[in-house]
C-alpha cells in the first residue's frame, strides 16, 4: 500500500497496457509513460507489440468463448492458464525491449472477454435487468508471474455503478484525444464496432464532458472473420478485404440481418459475439434462402452490414448529415473495402487513422487500459455523459499485488 501511495504522488508512471480482443488474433502490449492524470494527462508510447496467438491458444479460448454452456472445470482452469500465458508474453516483450520488470510501475490487463451479457441481450428470467460480463486471465497470476503490480477486471466496477461494462473507451478517449477546436468521432473497428463521440472541449470547468459518450454499433470484424475461417482453413481473416471486394451485396440477406432490434435500439448500447455470431447469420440465411451464396458475396454483404450499423448509429447520434472527423482504429481500420463502405454511407465525414493524432491504431485499446490504470491509482473519478449516455464516475480496476 505504501508503494501505491508513492505511485500516486509521482509526476509520471510507467505502465504496460494489455488488450486481447474478441478477434483472438493476439495480445497487444503497450509500454507507456503517463504524466499527470485527468484532463492534464500526457502519454508517451515507448514500445508496442502484438504477440500472435497460435491456433492451440485460440482453440482453448473458443471452447468457452460466447457459449451459453461450457465445462465449469475447463473455465476455471482457463482463467488461471490465461493469466500465466499473458504474464509469459509480457516478460518476453520486456526482454525484447531490454526493460527490467522492476522498471515498470503498473500492469493494466483487460483480460479476455468470453461472455458479455447486458440485460437487453440475455433476457434471463432469473436475472431480469442485470448486466454482466466475464473476462478471463487472472490478474493475481499476472502480478506474481511478472513481479509487477497489476490492475485488472476493469469492467466490473462500471457494471456495479449502473453501466453495461462496455465500451470503456469513453474515459480514455475523452482524456487523451479531445480537441479544443473541433468535435471528433473515435471509431474502433474491432470484432464488435464501437465509437466514442467527443465534443469540442472548452475550459477546464466547462460541461462538455456531459456530451461525450461511447456506444457499440453492431458487428465489426467478428462475422467476417468467422466466415473466412469456415471457408478457408489457412486464413484467419480477409486480408485487405480482397475476397469481399470480389463479391456483390445480397440485398435481401442484408435487409434480414439488419432486421434485428439491436439496430433500432436507443444509444448507447452494447453487444458481442453472443448475439452477432454464426447462429445469427445462419438463421438469416435460412430465412432468405441464401445458404448457397458464394463466399465472396457473403463477405461483401457482411461488410455492408458492419458499415450500415456504424453509419446508422453515427447519424442517430449526430444527425442525418454528420460532417465530423472520424478517426479509425482496430483491425477493420486496415480493410480498405470496409473503409470505402463507411465513406459511402457517411460522405460528409472525414476519415483518418488515429495515427494522425499520435496514437497507432493497433495500439489504441491497450493504451487506453494503461490510462485507466493510471486513473485508478492517481486520478479522480470523472463522470462523462448525461442521462442514458452517462458513464459513472468511478475508478475502475482491481489491484493485484505481486507478493
Amino acid at each position: 500500500m505504501h508503494r501505491l501511495a508513492q505511485l500516486a504522488q509521482q509526476p509520471s508512471r510507467r505502465i504496460i497496457g494489455l488488450m486481447s480482443g474478441t478477434s483472438l488474433d493476439g495480445l497487444d502490449v503497450a509500454l507507456c509513460r503517463l504524466h499527470g492524470h485527468g484532463r492534464a494527462t500526457r502519454l508517451e508510447l515507448e514500445h508496442f507489440a502484438t504477440i500472435p496467438y497460435n491456433e492451440e491458444f485460440r482453440r482453448r479460448v473458443r471452447q468457452v468463448f460466447a457459449r451459453e454452456q461450457v465445462s465449469l472445470e475447463y473455465l476455471t482452469l482457463l482463467h488461471a492458464w490465461l493469466g500465466r500465458e499473458h504474464a509469459r508474453m509480457v516478460l518476453s516483450c520486456l526482454r525484447e525491449w531490454q526493460v527490467a520488470p522492476a522498471e515498470v510501475d503498473l500492469l493494466a490487463s483487460h483480460g479476455q472477454t468470453v461472455y458479455h451479457a447486458p440485460a437487453h441481450q440475455h433476457q434471463h428470467p432469473d436475472f431480469p435487468g442485470l448486466n454482466a460480463t466475464l473476462q478471463l486471465g487472472d490478474a493475481d497470476h499476472l502480478a506474481v508471474g511478472t513481479g509487477i503490480i497489476t490492475i485488472g477486471d476493469f469492467r466490473q466496477k462500471h457494471i456495479a455503478a449502473g453501466g453495461e461494462g462496455a465500451p470503456l473507451a469513453t474515459y480514455g478517449d475523452f482524456l487523451l484525444l479531445s480537441s479544443s477546436t473541433k468535435e471528433r468521432v473515435l471509431l474502433n473497428l474491432g470484432g464488435i464496432a464501437n465509437f466514442t463521440y467527443l465534443p469540442r472541449i472548452g475550459s477546464e470547468n466547462d460541461q462538455t464532458a456531459s456530451a461525450a459518450f461511447s456506444t457499440d454499433t453492431g458487428p465489426g470484424n467478428t462475422l467476417l472473420d468467422a466466415v473466412v475461417r469456415a471457408h478457408f482453413a489457412q486464413l484467419a481473416f480477409d486480408e485487405d478485404g480482397k475476397l469481399a471486394a470480389g463479391g456483390t451485396v445480397h440485398p435481401n440477406l442484408l435487409a434480414e440481418l439488419l432486421n434485428h432490434p439491436f439496430f433500432a435500439a436507443a444509444l448507447p448500447k452494447t453487444t458481442g459475439p453472443e448475439l452477432f455470431g454464426p447462429a445469427y447469420l445462419e438463421a438469416a440465411q435460412a430465412r432468405t434462402g441464401t445458404q448457397a451464396l458464394a463466399v465472396e458475396d457473403l463477405l461483401a454483404t457482411l461488410v455492408e452490414l458492419s458499415a450500415t450499423g456504424v453509419a446508422r448509429a453515427v447519424r442517430l447520434a449526430l444527425g442525418d448529415q454528420p460532417a465530423v472527423a472520424v478517426y479509425t482504429s482496430g483491425g477493420g481500420a486496415h480493410n480498405p473495402v470496409l473503409l470505402a463502405a463507411l465513406q459511402s454511407h457517411l460522405p460528409a465525414c472525414r476519415f483518418a487513422s488515429t495515427a494522425t493524432l499520435g496514437i497507432p491504431p493497433d495500439a489504441k485499446e491497450a493504451i487506453l487500459f494503461a490510462l485507466l490504470a493510471n486513473e485508478a491509482v492517481a486520478g479522480q473519478p470523472l463522470s462523462i455523459g448525461a442521462g442514458r449516455q452517462r458513464v459513472p464516475a468511478v475508478r475502475m480496476g482491481k489491484i493485484s499485488l505481486p507478493e
